[in-house]
């Protein structure tokens, strides 16, 4: 184990992490960076709704947040996948997958989270291109498109709703029988939306743009673009691990200062909140920064 004892060890330097980090070097605090440089958007072209940066691809906006980060001297970097953790007489002990170990007062999770994208053949492809989650971050790219969406149901049709602000020419793909009310079903049909409920079997695609929606049945469905949420875990159980309570959704528990159910562990950006943008990660790593400077002041004064 390394002889130092870091004040901050962040686990995750995507954009939450990374946020923390030169909040806490700012701070004056000795950190640790553990990444294992796999973004969850690091196939998206661009990013969108983050001032200053708005259509720049986000691996250039964290090259340019990491070499900002790094200029603090008491910030230190490490690629690697860290895959054990536990509490010390320090504060926490965190275990790479190269053996290495180092020791921190305390810890935050930054994560993400990993989305199930095997559901259908030629999803992972063309996730974050042309198949995507969030409307405030691509909808204008795709707006008045040939546009599905896929969901069922109450979620479903709360879905296909708030995407009809960007699209007029939409179709709800239910994959499988609808459960959809008939109230539901008179106010799409009402608002032009069409409502398919034979079972996807792939997403038909050139380079990661689709162009068809392929059934089980054989049958197509020509689209541009398709807005999806897929199911997801965490990308580490190391919260579990250490006792941090996780939501029904199965995201990290936190309050509203990113403190989880375990002290000394907090957590920021997408392992904890459905709202995924560089917007929200920055905000809530830069929140986290604060709270973790703040309680080793209290610690230590």
């Amino acid at each position: 184990m390394s002889s130092q004892i870091h004040d901050v060890i962040i686990i995750g330097g995507s954009f939450a992490g990374l946020s923390a980090a030169m909040g806490l070097g700012r701070a004056l605090r000795n950190v640790l960076i553990i990444d294992n440089q796999l973004p969850c958007n690091r196939q998206t072209p661009h990013s969108h709704n983050f001032l200053t940066q708005d259509g720049e691809p986000p691996l250039r906006i964290l090259e340019k947040a990491r070499q900002q980060v790094l200029s603090y001297s008491t910030i230190e970097w490490k690629i690697g996948t860290a895959v054990q953790a536990h509490k010390s007489e320090a504060g926490f002990e965190v275990v790479l997958q190269s053996g290495e170990s180092y020791g921190a007062k305390k810890l935050l999770f930054a994560t993400g989270i990993k989305d199930n994208l095997e559901t259908f053949k030629g999803l992972s492809s063309c996730w974050g291109i042309s198949v995507i989650h969030c409307p405030y971050c691509h909808g204008f790219e795709v707006k008045n498109t040939l546009t599905a969406v896929i969901g069922n149901g109450d979620e479903g049709f709360e879905y296909v709703k708030m995407i009809s602000n960007w699209s007029k020419d939409l179709t709800l793909c239910t994959n499988g029988p609808s459960t959809l009310s008939q109230e539901q079903r008179l106010k799409l049909a009402k608002n032009g939306i069409n409502v398919v409920e034979s079972e996807i079997n792939e997403f038909l695609h050139q380079d990661g743009h689709i162009e068809h929606l392929l059934f089980k049945n054989q049958e197509k469905l020509p689209v541009k673009a398709v807005y999806h949420r897929p199911s997801f875990e965490q990308h580490t159980d190391l919260p579990a691990q250490l006792g941090c309570e996780l939501t029904p959704q199965g995201y990290i528990q936190v309050n509203e200062m990113q403190q989880t159910s375990q002290p000394g562990i907090l957590a920021a950006g997408d392992n904890t909140s459905p709202f995924r943008s560089v917007a929200n990660a920055v905000a809530k790593g830069s929140m986290a920064a604060a709270v973790l400077n703040r309680e080793l002041i209290e610690e230590s004064f």
